[in-house]
């Protein structure tokens, strides 16, 4: 069977309407970009670098509200001390492997001063997860023009999920995971919202994976699929971006990027002390112009409206990571290790006995 997001299989995860391509780039003015690398010689690459770029590219000069949370810090997310201290966010943000933050965070710097020739300081946001058992990552493949090239090739529309970008080289629940994004429309007493996810999964234990509540992990066991992970220490690590175009102030930015540990949950994640659990989430809603020379006109949700954002946020990261599971394809990497894909037809077979 050709590789479909969830959906397409007749699966349908939570009460909430999606966006029209169901991904993160439902909520205006989000692009997304990857450069994905994968090839064999002179030493095995399956890496790459995603890129989520709000305002339409247009985020250093008219910049965003957002928050982080940690569920568990065994990871890397930089500018986040900026970021807990200003409440804003002014660049696109960047997701890759561990061992390759470095360079793609002095890329995002490099890109930026060239685009605004008056800009002489710039602190991004930049993600990562461990991709070593698939991806040679003491070869350190990528370069800043693998930046350049996702951040000029960022778009809106459908996103490429599974084995792009910063997720190519990743795991899910010791199947083949990567990218993936869906999205909600959340009806509030304010207007109707657009929350989107995009995850970089790369954790989880194959016994904890759960489909709308079927665990699928048990069903479909190491005995069916193996996985060179098994009797592996449990870790890894999952990255979540999440957009919305509500008017959130930070402290409701953080409080939607806690509600992605709910979706992460239900999929099955739990948080590992080896694992690298870092959510972000930004909201459009309100625009706040460097040109700005006085006091900042903003919008606020009220909180007790706040409901239905947290419930969409949770669906929509609940079902990116499906999406990232459907759509990886298996691969064979470094050192020979083959990650077998979520067998499509079997998690169909699952879910209509239990339906």
């Amino acid at each position: 069977m050709p590789r479909q997001r969830l959906r397409d299989l007749g699966i349908t995860i939570g009460e909430f309407p999606t966006g029209p391509y169901n991904a993160i780039t439902d909520v205006a003015g989000v692009l997304v970009g990857h450069t994905t690398l994968i090839y064999d010689e002179p030493r095995v690459a399956r890496t790459g670098v995603t890129v989520i770029t709000p305002r339409n590219g247009d985020v250093f000069t008219d910049q965003c509200f957002g928050a982080y949370h940690a569920f568990n810090g065994n990871g890397e997310m930089t500018g986040v001390h900026w970021l807990e201290e200003s409440g804003l966010i002014g660049a696109p943000i960047a997701i890759t492997n561990t061992h390759q933050v470095g360079i793609v965070r002095d890329a995002l710097v490099e890109y930026e001063t060239k685009k605004y020739a008056d800009s002489q300081w710039l602190l991004p946001i930049v993600a990562e997860t461990y991709d070593g058992w698939l991806n040679d990552i003491n070869a350190f493949h990528l370069t800043k023009e693998h930046l350049f090239a996702a951040l000029d090739n960022a778009q809106s529309g459908p996103v490429a999920e599974g084995n792009v970008g910063g997720g190519t080289g990743m795991i899910c629940h010791w199947f083949k995971g990567g990218i993936g994004t869906a999205s909600r429309i959340a009806e509030t007493p304010s207007g109707a919202y657009t929350i989107g996810a995009l995850v970089q999964a790369n954790y989880g234990t194959r016994r904890h994976l759960r489909v709308k509540g079927v665990p699928v992990g048990q069903i479909i066991d190491t005995d069916k699929v193996s996985s060179p992970r098994q009797g592996q220490k449990a870790d890894g690590s999952i990255i979540v971006v999440i957009a919305t175009d509500a008017p959130l102030l930070p402290h409701q930015c953080k409080r939607l990027a806690q509600r992605a540990t709910v979706g992460l949950a239900r999929v099955g994640g739990t948080g590992y002390n080896g694992s690298g659990d870092i959510f972000l989430a930004f909201a459009t809603g309100n625009h706040v112009s460097l040109a700005n020379t006085g006091p900042v006109v903003v919008q606020m949700l009220p909180n007790d409206q706040m409901d239905k954002c947290f419930d969409a946020t949770a669906e929509a990261v609940e079902e990116a990571i499906l999406n990232a599971l459907c759509a990886a394809e298996t691969m064979t990497g470094f050192q020979g290790r083959v990650v077998h894909a979520l067998p499509l037809e079997e998690l169909q077979r699952i879910m209509l006995n239990y339906d």
